[in-house]
């Protein structure tokens, strides 16, 4: 006798989700972690991003604000006076040139101080906020302080210190330079490097206090010396910090105003592209050839912060690899 068994009918199974889409649930939930933080990002929008449209399509008009009625639209004609004028290419070269020198010497000082600081002595806490200090002060402040306290030719610190070692070696006359005069961009970049080398000297101090104790107690026990201890040990270890400071640095003095604009108004060839704007735009009224200049400086700054924050999310992820 055969038997049968009766064969059950499946029952039929939910239709899958599409691949690539959320669940209507989860993504009301991810709607709803979101929300609060709409008001602020359109906060973000109207303030910046609005702005700078506004400033992208003035780039392009030949618009003077002597002359209200006169606005032609001249395409990238203003971008091309950018990079042809002989006065904006030399603001140009002069912010190449004075970001670079305030970056390159603020790191080695700031590395400098950073290889102090990272030693026990005594009264090192007080050491360091003495050497924090100078970042702390606002810009237009510092500014004013080296120009009037430091640089002024009659009652400054500088010339007063000139004239008190010329009478200690017995020198009647000497030298009271004009600094502001006589050595312009340089009076501009002692400013700024005073300024940011506590910047620098935090960042590489942070390097510093993060290295492996295990792999520097290793190479002592090894017979290593200082100096290779430095060259082979610190050094490579502190490439990314060192990467991250004047990505960082380069950001921010890029677009300094206050220390041209205080200590030498912009003349005798220290106008960077900030100041260039300002001039442009409030002394020759011409709106969009400053708009173009604007938008230069910003996409530039934008190049830089990009790779800044790269080298801050490669550093995220040592870190973490590390832990």
């Amino acid at each position: 006798m055969t038997t049968t068994t009766a064969v059950r009918p499946t029952p039929p199974r939910p239709p899958a989700a599409a691949p690539g889409k959320r669940p209507t649930g989860s993504r009301a939930k991810a709607w709803a972690t979101r929300a609060p933080l709409l008001p602020a990002l359109v906060f973000l929008i109207v303030v910046t991003q609005l702005p700078f449209v506004a400033t992208l399509v003035i780039s392009f008009f030949d618009w003077n604000s002597l002359k209200p009625d006169q606005r032609d639209f001249t395409g990238f004609a203003n971008y091309g006076s950018v990079f042809t004028d002989p006065a904006l290419r030399e603001s140009v070269l002069t912010t190449v040139l004075l970001t670079a020198t305030v970056v390159i010497v603020s790191v080695v000082l700031g590395l400098l101080f950073a290889l102090l600081l990272d030693r026990a002595f005594f009264g090192r806490g007080f050491v360091r906020t003495l050497l924090i200090t100078p970042f702390l002060i606002v810009p237009i402040s510092a500014a004013l302080l080296w120009k009037h306290a430091l640089y002024n030719p009659e009652y400054g610190l500088f010339n007063g210190a000139l004239t008190w070692f010329g009478n200690l070696f017995g020198i009647e006359s000497v030298a009271q330079p004009e600094w502001t005069s006589e050595m312009p961009l340089m009076a501009v970049a002692a400013a700024l490097v005073w300024q940011w080398t506590p910047f620098m000297m935090l960042i590489l101090l942070a390097g510093l206090q993060s290295r492996p104790a295990e792999t520097l107690e290793a190479a002592r026990l090894d017979g290593a010396g200082p100096w290779q201890m430095f060259r082979f040990l610190t050094l490579p270890h502190l490439r990314r910090y060192l990467e991250l400071g004047v990505l960082l640095g380069s950001v921010y003095i890029v677009q300094n105003f206050d220390a041209v604009f205080t200590i030498t108004a912009g003349g005798l060839g220290t106008a960077n592209l900030p100041y260039t704007v300002y001039e442009t735009f409030y002394r020759a009224h011409e709106y969009g050839l400053a708009s173009a200049v604007g938008v230069v400086v910003v996409i530039g700054t934008v190049i830089i912060a990009t790779f800044a924050l790269r080298v801050v999310s490669s550093l995220f992820r040592e870190e973490a690899s590390r832990a």
